[in-house]
């Protein structure tokens, strides 16, 4: 039943593309009312998340002007159940600011030191306790001395800054798991675990309590605001049931953003502006990348899958199924920092966002996961089940053959539908109708543009009124960027786990690196 239900989402795609031609010959008349149909669709859906982005948009800038350390103090003193409130043993007792700590794990690969001590830069400024961080920087013995001395180098700069800081060496080929960021950070989290958190200390003769400690796992480029910390701390301290969720923060993929080509910029800002967009619809929210999580609860779990490529949202389905759906992903309102995908030269860029955009697909492996879990546990609710069942698959469809519907039924039933549907007035109007309609959807795309521009950091040598005509224009490339790396990876993500065997998909780490395009 498990290789069938990986086979779904590509049959389904495929089915979709190979009817698109067919009733475009066959049924030319039907497919053109449909494709004017869906069009509309496109653009009540456009500005139906338009609006959700707008409504993240302000949420994230009012949520960045506080002083969350401070509010914490004023609204949550320890000792009372959330809301004041009689709750599960989960949610109650009220832990102390004073006794949270977070551990931060950071697993890197070849990273060069730049990269990398940015993003430990970042966290020497945030407004939180730094003793109370427990920074883990995880290798991987397979990248060699270089990345050895990159971790020595750090440990020397850093070490001091933090509660503890730790560097961790994975082994390469290690029985049970595929090489990648999921089974380095397991390693990373059980050698934390031994030699941090169940070490005795005076304040803790037994070890830190699990159910005390927040585990962070960014991406090696990730790179906190100063309010991170705070606002993760008061929003886990404010969630009723605090230990059965992930606490989810929004990438922004800014931080190298004025050394990457135009293309790279709007792929960046779509996949940021697609997670706020989330962010808004929480019963639809799934993890993804830079997260937090109880170490409670990750134990309870049982850390992240060693086996699979998109350990960042499996491990929200691992909790979703350990406690029967009583499991979600909190959004923040907050942001982190990461890369834009840039290599040294344009071409070299455009292939590695491809590779990317691919590996993101990949992420349809958590259907089959997803299915076989509804199938195998009574206690999840039907009504849940078949929620989360249409809109990860439709969510996963749409991605691989949405763009190439609106861009390719405009014309298929003109080149297909024969002669007499040729000399219709239907076929004469089809071109006209959907351009017209697609159009209006660029309403969506113009405020896509204005948040991009108002979410770029500040340059040292500032931006001229170019420059942000610039960053505007670039939005018209997003039929391109929606086809090339959008529908064409995520198609071929779906094909490869429909195949199965050898097509199936390992991890591949995304370059970084810091350079202007030569």
């Amino acid at each position: 039943m498990k290789r069938f239900f990986e086979m779904v989402p590509g049959i389904l795609a495929w089915l979709t593309l190979i009817f698109m031609f067919l009733f475009s010959w066959l049924l030319p008349v039907w497919v053109s009312i449909f494709i004017i149909l869906f069009d509309i669709y496109w653009v009540l859906k456009t500005v139906y998340l338009s609006l959700h982005l707008r409504a993240t948009f302000a949420e994230m800038r009012s949520v960045m002007k506080v002083n969350w350390l401070a509010r914490i103090r004023e609204e949550l003193p320890a000792g009372m159940a959330a809301s004041g409130t009689v709750v599960a043993v989960a949610a109650a007792a009220r832990p102390a600011l004073e006794d949270l700590y977070h551990l931060v794990i950071l697993p890197m690969y070849n990273e060069p030191h730049d990269v990398v001590r940015e993003s430990f830069e970042s966290l020497t400024h945030i407004n939180y306790d730094k003793k109370k961080l427990l920074v883990v920087l995880a290798l991987e013995d397979r990248a060699g001395a270089d990345a050895r001395a990159t971790g020595e180098r750090l440990a020397a700069e850093y070490g001091a800054t933090f509660g503890k800081f730790l560097v961790t060496h994975h082994p390469a080929d290690l029985p049970d798991e595929i090489p990648g960021k999921g089974s380095n950070e397991v390693w990373a989290g059980k050698q934390a675990m031994r030699e941090i958190v169940e070490i005795p200390t005076a304040t803790h003769p037994n070890g830190i309590p699990p159910e005390r400690v927040l585990v962070s796992v960014f991406d090696i480029d990730t790179q906190v605001f100063p309010e991170y910390f705070s606002r993760l701390t008061y929003m886990f301290l404010k969630t009723e049931n605090r230990l059965r969720a992930i606490y989810q923060p929004i990438p922004l993929f800014t931080n190298n953003v004025f050394e990457a080509p135009m293309l790279a910029r709007v792929v960046a800002f779509s996949t940021t502006f697609w997670q706020m967009m989330q962010q808004s619809r929480p019963e639809r929210l799934t993890s993804f990348s830079s997260q937090s999580i109880p170490l409670s609860t990750l134990l309870d779990i049982g850390w992240w899958d060693k086996t699979v490529v998109s350990e960042d949202s499996r491990i929200f389905w691992q909790g979703y199924f350990r406690y029967h759906s009583d499991f979600h992903v909190e959004p923040l309102f907050y942001p982190v920092a990461m890369d834009v995908n840039v290599a040294p030269k344009f071409w070299a860029t455009m292939k590695n966002i491809y590779k990317q955009q691919r590996r993101w697909g990949w992420g349809c492996e958590n259907i089959p996961y997803m299915l076989e879990g509804f199938r195998n546990d009574p206690q999840i609710p039907e009504s849940k089940k078949r929620y989360w069942t249409f809109n990860s698959i439709e969510g996963f469809h749409s991605w691989a053959t949405n763009s190439l519907i609106i861009f390719a039924l405009g014309w298929l039933p003109l080149a297909l539908g024969g002669r007499h549907f040729g000399h219709s007035v239907l076929s004469y109007n089809l071109p006209h109708i959907t351009r017209f309609i697609v159009t209006l959807s660029m309403v969506g795309v113009a405020s896509s543009a204005i948040l991009s521009v108002m979410l770029l950091p500040k340059p040292p040598g500032g931006l001229r009124a170019k420059d942000y005509l610039i960053f505007v224009l670039q939005w018209a490339l997003m039929p391109l960027t929606l086809t090339i790396f959008g529908a064409f990876p995520g198609l071929e993500a779906q094909t490869r786990l429909m195949l199965g065997g050898k097509w199936r998909l390992g991890f591949w780490v995304t370059p970084k690196g810091r350079y202007k395009e030569k």
